[in-house]
Parts: C-alpha cells; sequence; structure tokens
C-alpha cells in the first residue's frame, strides 16, 4: 500500500517474532470495553500493528482477532525495515512506518516490542508521537513480552495520556507475580527498585499470592483469583475480571504506578 511521504521516525531493532507470541494480549484487547467502544465508534476502523517484526505472524493475528468485535476493520501493519515490508492479504497491508505512523490515523495502535529496544528517555516522546497520530477517541497500547509470550505487560494510553498497565501470564510458568519483573514496558522495567510505585505493586502482588496459598490445589488460576480479591480488599484498586480466564491477568490504573519523580 501507498502511505505518505514522511521519513520513518525511528530506528531498526531486531524484529523477533513468533506464532501467537501476543495472544494474551489480543484476547485482553478484544474484551476490554474501551477497545470495543473505540472501534465501533470509528468511522473508519483503520488499526496499525507498529514493528510486526520479521514475519507478519502477529499482524494476521491481530486482525482475526479484533474482527470479532468489528467484522469490518482494516489493519496496517508498518515496519521501519523495507525488507520487511511483504504482500498484504486477507485484509491486511503492510509498510514503511515508524513513530510517525505513515501519515495514517488509526482508531488502535498496537506497538509491541519496539521501545524495549530504545533508552527509557525515549518513551515520552515516543509516545507523544504515536499519540498525535491517533484518530479521535483512538488507544495506543505499548508493550512488551518474552519470546513465547508466556510473560507480558503493557500499557494502555489514549490521546492525552496512559491509562492502565497490565501483567499477564501463563497461570504455568511464573512462580509469583514479581517475575513479570523482567517484562516490564520500558517505562517502566527500570523502576523495580524500592521507591517506586510498580515495586510496591509486585511486592503486594507476591505477598497476596503467598496468602491465597490455600487456594493452590484448585489451580493458579484461582489461586490467582483469590490474591486479585485479596488486593482489593487492601484497597488497592486493581481489576477484577467477572469472567473465567485463561491467563493470569493484573491491570490497575497508571496512576498506581506511574514513576516517581
Amino acid at each position: 500500500m501507498k502511505t505518505g511521504g514522511a521519513k520513518p521516525d525511528g530506528v531498526i531493532t531486531r524484529g523477533t517474532t513468533g506464532i501467537n507470541r501476543l495472544r494474551r494480549s489480543d484476547r485482553w484487547l478484544v474484551h476490554r470495553t474501551a477497545v470495543a467502544g473505540a472501534l465501533h465508534a470509528a468511522a473508519d476502523p483503520l488499526v496499525v500493528d507498529l514493528g510486526y517484526g520479521a514475519r507478519p505472524h502477529t499482524a494476521f493475528e491481530l486482525a482475526t482477532r479484533l474482527r470479532t468485535v468489528r467484522g469490518d476493520i482494516r489493519l496496517v501493519g508498518l515496519e521501519i525495515d523495507p525488507a520487511r515490508v511483504v504482500e498484504g492479504r486477507d485484509g491486511v497491508s503492510f509498510a514503511r512506518g515508524g513513530f510517525e505512523l505513515a501519515g495514517l490515523n488509526p482508531v488502535l495502535v498496537r506497538a509491541f516490542n519496539v521501545l524495549r529496544q530504545y533508552p527509557e528517555e525515549a518513551v515520552a516522546d515516543a509516545w507523544a508521537k504515536l499519540q498525535s497520530g491517533l484518530a479521535p477517541g483512538g488507544l495506543l497500547i505499548d508493550g512488551t513480552c518474552d519470546e513465547l509470550g508466556r510473560r507480558c505487560a503493557w500499557v494502555l494510553l489514549d490521546a492525552q495520556r496512559p491509562l492502565t498497565l497490565t501483567l499477564a501470564w501463563d497461570p504455568f510458568d511464573v512462580e509469583r507475580p514479581s517475575d513479570i519483573a523482567e517484562r516490564l514496558p520500558k517505562a517502566l522495567i527500570h523502576r523495580n527498585v524500592a521507591g517506586e510505585p510498580v515495586h510496591e505493586l509486585l511486592q503486594a502482588a507476591d505477598r497476596a499470592w503467598a496468602t491465597a496459598a490455600p487456594h493452590a490445589p484448585f489451580g493458579p488460576r484461582v489461586r490467582w483469583r483469590a490474591a486479585l480479591d485479596l488486593l482489593r480488599q487492601q484497597g488497592l484498586p486493581v481489576e477484577v475480571p467477572r469472567r473465567r480466564l485463561r491467563d493470569c491477568v493484573l491491570t490497575v490504573p497508571w496512576s498506581l504506578v506511574a514513576p516517581a519523580l
């Protein structure tokens, strides 16, 4: 596809990718009320998968999953490396682009494992650039995961500010919630130290997980739901999902974990 003539903003990253690597964040997106609302309200339901990597598997997967929310979405995968731009198919197209979004104005941008390879001080400018390109009511998800997608973390933002932080993991791959710290988004990964809010959250999650140990015979999902209930009882504004989940998920307002000055 053809896009605007602006030079791509960013640098080429490793491009590691894999089939079904981003399934946890995709599952969260399709059940997120704010995401569904933005997609349904959009005159043009355009979605951008920024930095999809050396292979476009996850872009096609995202399109398939989001079409369960709105069937006519258009998805464009953007890569700064021209060698990674492939032919489109199945209603998904690909182009060269970076943080400037190739002049597009999507209602949803996914940027996974992109900023992880940048310095922390680059995050604010990258977020601002992406936010400025969103369509009215648009959303941005900036996240990180391991190579197999078993441990994930992401930030959801609108055009003005970060909204939430979410941690999600394979219930059978993690011994305690703070194991996810190695996959925190770039805005937080260097903040997991005493005195920082995200460190306090992870410590509280570990304590609740330990306290919920009597639920372990029923499986890690049941144990994690009990831990979430404990966190809420302690006054932490964590979301307790109403539906059954395949993943262990911890979502909190960004204000709870925003880096200390």
